[in-house]
């Protein structure tokens, strides 16, 4: 049960001018906000902690909270450059030590992954702390596909969620974060995405990856996988050209820190057919569009598995790394429009979710097939560097 919380000088219990923890929350219906609040009480019962909220009063509260207002942004199932921008200005308003982000649907985060993200800069000197989430073995497909082996490989990190809702921030990768926000913002780039584990690992701060258990992802309004693929894909791709200088020079893959999970098998196969169908659809309209990203080799091998049975159908992973590098080269290029691009990456995308659901009915768990995948984007990075430097030799 929360209690009142008041702000006045006479009864609060915190100290109104510097605090330990900076907690900026999305706008949350009210009992869930309530949820959140509880959750970060019992999460931090003696330190001093803002909650910077969106339309929520401060009147209801724990008594070891104080609540402020934060300026609103817009609902949104990823962070936009505007809310680190704000984070980091409440932060040093505030004189605060380090900052806990949280995305929309925070009441499903339990006190102690909340204790965990906030611990990692406030008493263990990290800079970016990302939670690794427990989720079914068919969620977040883009991320396992693209967003994870393509970070691994180049940024030489094994963060599961290069992409992710909810952070722990020193106040210096606050910094570095809003700096970037602002760029963004000044180029008119308000939906952009940022890359915070990217940007981290080019500043050379300490990166750590936080157990947190479940949470409830929040969905996009537009269920539509086109514009969430390209948007994100996209984003990421313009990350990587910005930053070329430092990926291509080699860096060792920290060891793993962790056993991959033998998760459950998940009934995914009913949508096999469909997406086969599609991929094989576009093998036959989009050769002209694949011609001018893919060598021949890469279009042989797609002509070769779309003649495959859906229930046999296969995309090897050292193909799938070969596809993503080249539509990065073209992107970096602009071989074509780059909307066309990424809309014509969708149905090869398609044919990898079939062609990993496949293999994890077969009985390879969904973790250790990533992983190999993510084994094959580290192998073929030296294909995507030498490309990068001379694109030309490879026309062909």
């Amino acid at each position: 049960m929360t209690t009142e919380n008041s702000t006045s000088a006479e009864t609060s219990t915190i100290d109104q001018t510097t605090a330990d923890l900076l907690v900026v929350g999305s706008a949350t219906p009210p009992e869930r906000f309530d949820a959140v609040l509880t959750n970060l009480a019992e999460a931090f019962p003696v330190e001093r902690v803002v909650v910077a909220a969106q339309e929520q009063l401060a009147a209801h509260a724990p008594a070891n909270l104080r609540i402020i207002s934060a300026p609103q942004s817009s609902v949104a199932w990823m962070l936009k450059p505007a809310d680190f921008v704000n984070a980091y200005e409440i932060g040093r308003e505030q004189q605060v030590r380090a900052i806990l982000m949280l995305g929309s649907e925070a009441h499903s985060l339990k006190p102690q992954a909340l204790r965990e993200l906030a611990d990692a800069p406030l008493s263990r000197s990290i800079d970016l702390a990302i939670p690794h989430y427990t989720l079914p073995p068919h969620a977040g497909l883009i991320n396992s596909a693209i967003l994870y082996p393509l970070t691994r490989a180049l940024f030489a990190t094994r963060t599961r969620l290069p992409l992710t809702i909810d952070l722990g921030l020193s106040m210096r990768m606050a910094e570095r974060l809003a700096s970037v926000g602002k760029r963004f913002a000044a180029a008119n780039q308000v939906d952009a995405l940022l890359w915070p584990v990217n940007e981290a690992t080019v500043a050379g701060f300490a990166v750590d990856e936080v157990e947190v258990g479940t949470r409830d992802v929040p969905q996009p309004s537009d269920a539509d996988i086109n514009p969430i693929l390209a948007l994100v894909t996209g984003s990421l791709f313009a990350d990587i050209e910005a930053k070329a200088a430092f990926w291509q020079r080699p860096r060792r893959l920290p060891p793993a820190r962790r056993q991959l999970a033998e998760t459950a098998r998940a009934d995914g196969t009913a949508d096999l057919p469909r997406m086969v169908e599609a991929f094989r659809l576009a093998n036959s309209n989009l050769q002209e569009i694949w011609s001018l990203v893919l060598p021949p080799n890469s279009l042989l091998a797609l002509k070769r598995i779309s003649v495959l049975d859906a229930a046999a159908f296969r995309m090897p992973d050292n193909l799938w790394a070969r596809i993503i590098f080249d539509f990065v080269i073209a992107y970096r290029l602009r071989t074509i429009n780059r909307g066309h691009l990424l809309g014509a990456l969708i149905p090869l995308y398609l044919a990898w979710v079939a062609s990993h659901l496949n293999v994890t009915a077969s009985g390879t768990p969904s973790e250790h097939h990533i992983e190999a995948v993510s084994a094959a984007f580290e192998a073929d990075k030296p294909y995507l560097v030498a490309r990068w430097r001379w694109p030309d030799r490879f026309s062909s």
